[in-house]
């Protein structure tokens, strides 16, 4: 027999993986509860990237704009730096000239003492003839003069460099300071601007609507200015005829006092009347006792009346305190068997949970018997 090589049919095993691959994803929709309890809206997802981009520009604004402060404030704080770099150079070295020129160390006091009596006074009195008080320099004088001048430049030295240091580290505090001072003023400068666009769209806004609310208000008042020209107009004329068709113009020569109709008083002509007759005068104080009496009697009654709504608002008052000094001690009472309740149940319990953990639920399940659920999505 011939050995032939046929190809392995792969079939069977690309349908299992498929199905596998299948379940899996079948699995990752079953058990997402995102997708699977509240679903996924498209739309406002697409709005949040749409934010999230606005504000992720916003943002590279914003970096940039505080980059370019930045540096307009380094470039400052660098020219200021050579500036004062220059400046103290200039003063050192005029410093140094004055020196030079001006303050010899031969010109001190104690030159004799630095300069080994190079340019000091030299005294021509002999040695002998002098006496103690002209001495200058004793025996054993100032022994350890040349430690003590060293370990005084190393000090000097020393305090120099922490006193340069501390002004550096000053120097840093103050240009971290003023950064973030200038970061504060550009967010504040284009906050100030988003706000001042927003408030020129409100008042444009508000422009807007006040126009058209004025011209409202405009023809209204214009209605009403035709209205009241009318009415003052028609009024006007009543007037006029009235006036014509009055008894003044009429000479009207009936009495001071006539009937306009039937059930009214008589109408009074101001022109013909001559005064009140004393019956008239007697009612009128007649009915103005009537009324005194009437309102006293008012007042009297009133004043009773609250007298007794005081008595009755007193007596009220009493009894609700009583009930409450009742409610307060059935309270109390009442508070006092729930705590005895709670407690006798407090201890229940903890009896029933020590028999649950110390005698029912003894055997505790394993890892295993957990691991058994949810294997499938089927």
């Amino acid at each position: 027999m011939y050995k032939v090589d046929l190809p392995i049919d792969q079939s069977i095993e690309k349908a299992v993986e498929r199905r596998r691959s299948a379940e899996t994803a079948r699995k990752a929709r079953i058990y997402n509860t995102r997708h699977r309890v509240m679903g996924i809206d498209v739309g406002a997802l697409n709005q949040q990237v749409q934010e999230k981009k606005h504000q992720q520009n916003m943002e590279m604004q914003r970096d940039k704009a505080f980059d370019e402060l930045r540096k307009i404030h380094d470039e400052t704080l660098l020219k200021q730096e050579v500036e004062e770099k220059e400046k103290r150079a200039v003063l050192h070295t005029d410093l140094t000239k004055y020196w030079a020129n001006l303050q010899h160390v031969e010109d001190s006091r104690d030159a004799d003492l630095k300069c080994g009596l190079k340019g000091a006074f030299r005294i021509t009195i002999p040695e002998a003839e002098l006496g103690p008080a002209s001495m200058q320099i004793f025996q054993g004088e100032d022994v350890g003069e040349e430690e003590r001048r060293r370990e005084q430049i190393r000090q000097t030295e020393k305090d120099l460099q922490a006193q340069k240091e501390d002004h550096e580290r000053r120097r840093m505090r103050e240009k971290h300071r003023e950064t973030l001072v200038s970061k504060e003023l550009v967010y504040q400068d284009l906050r100030g601007v988003q706000l001042h666009t927003q408030e020129e769209e409100c008042r444009k806004a508000t422009r807007v609507a006040l126009d058209n609310y004025n011209q409202a208000l405009a023809a209204e008042r214009a209605q009403h200015l035709k209205e009241k020209l009318r009415r003052e107009e028609s009024e006007n004329l009543a007037e006029v005829w009235h006036t014509l068709t009055s008894d003044m113009m009429t000479e009207c020569a009936e009495a001071a006092e006539r009937e306009v109709a039937e059930g009214k008083p008589a109408r009074v002509l101001v022109d013909k009347w001559k005064g009140m007759r004393p019956e008239q005068l007697s009612a009128i104080h007649r009915e103005r006792e009537e009324q005194r009496v009437e309102k006293q009697r008012q007042r009297d009654a009133e004043k009773a009346q609250n007298v007794a709504w005081q008595l009755h608002r007193l007596k009220l008052s009493r009894q609700a305190e009583e009930e409450e000094r009742r409610v307060a001690q059935l309270r109390r009472e009442k508070r006092i068997q729930m705590d005895l309740h709670n407690m006798q149940l407090a201890r229940e319990q903890q009896e029933h949970q020590g028999y649950l953990n110390k005698k029912l639920y003894t055997n505790k399940p394993t890892k295993d018997y957990f691991y058994q659920f949810n294997t499938g999505s089927r």
